[in-house]
C-alpha cells in the first residue's frame, strides 16, 4: 500500500514563472511545479517517489504521513483544570471537546 502525503498547491506569480508549485510539508525539501494544478500534482507524485528513494538509499528515516493521524488524543489534567473547563464550556453553551478544540486551534494557528 502506498502512503499518501499531504500536499499544498500554490499558484506561482508571473514574476516566478507562473504555473503551480506543489510542496509536501511532511517531506522537507520535496517539491515540484507544473503549468496546471494537474501537471503539478503529477510532477509532485514523481518528486515524492524520488525523495523517498533517495532517503531510503541514504538510510535516512522516512517520516510518517501526517494524514495518518486520527485527530484524537487523550490528556490528563488536574481536577481543578477539569472543573474550570466544565464550568467554562457550560457558560459558553458548548461541549468541553468543542471548547478545548477552539482554545487549542487559536494557540496553534497563530
Amino acid at each position: 500500500m502506498k502512503t499518501e502525503y499531504p500536499r499544498m498547491l500554490t499558484p506561482l506569480s508571473e514574476a516566478d514563472g507562473g504555473g503551480w508549485l506543489i510542496t509536501f510539508p511532511d517531506l522537507p525539501g520535496c517539491m515540484s511545479d507544473g503549468e496546471t494544478p494537474e501537471e503539478a500534482i503529477t510532477n509532485g507524485n514523481d518528486a515524492v517517489e524520488c525523495w523517498l528513494a533517495a532517503n531510503m538509499q541514504l538510510k535516512r528515516p522516512i517520516p510518517k504521513s501526517s494524514a495518518d493521524v486520527s485527530g484524537k488524543f487523550m490528556v490528563r489534567v488536574p481536577k481543578s483544570v477539569h472543573s474550570r473547563l466544565i464550568t467554562k464550556a457550560e457558560a459558553e453553551g458548548v461541549s468541553m471537546n468543542a471548547l478545548v478544540n477552539s482554545v487549542l486551534s487559536q494557540e496553534v494557528v497563530q
